[in-house]
């Protein structure tokens, strides 16, 4: 942990992977701001990570609780997994769409 935090206090703002769908093609991809919005969360900024990328917190709570379900059985984790993700994927086609509006 002491290392992620040791990246980001030396300046990994300036090592980020380009988006190639927007180089290519001119236009912001689905993913757009989800590494800016995490280097927001780390610094402890979450309204600013939430403006970056809005569907950063449903996804990070899918992944947390598939990670919890590796460790912990869950009655009914199937159903959860299955509702998490389709609220994910909802929040991120939502912003996209918003994008262009």
């Amino acid at each position: 942990m002491r290392l992620i935090v040791l990246f980001f206090f030396l300046g990994i703002e300036n090592y980020m992977l380009p988006c190639f769908s927007k180089k290519l093609f001119g236009h912001d991809c689905p993913g757009c701001g989800i590494q800016r919005s995490l280097v927001h969360l780390v610094k402890g900024e979450f309204g600013a990570a939430f403006e970056m990328y809005p569907a950063i917190y449903p996804m990070l709570l899918l992944f947390g609780f598939l990670a919890l379900n590796q460790f912990i059985s869950i009655k009914f984790s199937n159903i959860i997994t299955k509702v998490l993700m389709i609220g994910t994927v909802g929040m991120v086609l939502t912003n996209y769409i918003l994008k262009f509006i």
